[in-house]
């Protein structure tokens, strides 16, 4: 090779190279997950993600890397109905939810208002009591159960599965869930 053009390729070879380790180093730490210590901070941090101010929506990618890839969300969707999702189902339902009432212009908050969390090894359970409401709203927050399952896998804890409940005049929450929850 010309020693001319190796001064030439050389130099424009190191740059693209220390280009590309920055962008690499940059990947690595926006895509690495984060680590949670406890089942309930994996919970508590699913809450805080779902929950927004008006004009910042969730922001579904840290949204996901909370769960497996197998995960199962069992959502009450209807008085009457209960629907299974994946998580990519999980995250357009909710993403339907905020369009259909205009929650991006509103805000959401569901709000944790009590956890009870069981953990055994490298499983949990953690029953959360909820509310959730529109920011502007005057209603009172909708209450619910939701039930979390979770693993603790490659040093970080996973959920596996969701299955939730509203409160209604119907179905009240149970005595023994509220002083225990």
């Amino acid at each position: 090779m010309n020693p001319h053009r190796i001064k030439l390729v050389l130099p424009a070879a190191v740059g693209l190279a220390l280009v590309c380790a920055s962008l690499l180093a940059q990947t690595k730490n926006t895509t690495q997950p984060a680590t949670f210590p406890t089942a309930e901070s994996v919970v508590k941090e699913l809450y805080g993600l779902v929950s927004f101010e008006p004009g910042a929506p969730p922001d579904w990618q840290k949204v996901r890397s909370l769960f497996i890839d197998e995960a199962v969300v069992v959502l009450r969707t209807a008085r009457d109905k209960t629907t299974v999702f994946s998580v990519q189902g999980f995250v357009e339902d909710f993403q339907r939810f905020i369009e259909h009432a205009d929650a991006e212009q509103r805000g959401f908050a569901e709000r944790i208002v009590r956890t009870k969390p069981l953990v055994f090894g490298d499983i949990a359970h953690v029953f959360v009591l909820y509310e959730a409401s529109l920011s502007d709203s005057t209603r009172p927050p909708t209450r619910g159960i939701d039930s979390f399952q979770l693993v603790r896998k490659d040093g970080r804890w996973w959920i596996v599965s969701i299955i939730n409940e509203i409160c209604t005049p119907q179905r009240p929450l149970p005595p023994e869930l509220k002083d225990r929850l």
